[in-house]
């Protein structure tokens, strides 16, 4: 099966982008996003993001369980 890279919701495409900006902003990488783009980000630095966006997905989840 094909990967996509669209969210199932597309409504909350924004709501990620704001997200990922904000994961960004803490790793202290969003000054270089701004000025040169995620293109020229390593792979790295995308994958700390990525990482650091599904734990705050995650306790965002858990937190709505209690």
């Amino acid at each position: 099966m094909a990967r996509s890279n669209k969210p199932v919701n597309p409504g909350a495409e924004n709501a990620l982008d704001r997200m990922k900006m904000e994961v960004a902003n803490e790793l202290g990488i969003s000054e270089r996003v701004r000025s040169q783009g995620w293109s020229t980000m390593t792979s790295a630095d995308c994958g700390r993001v990525g990482g650091h966006m599904v734990r705050k997905m995650i306790e965002q989840y858990e937190s709505t369980l209690q």
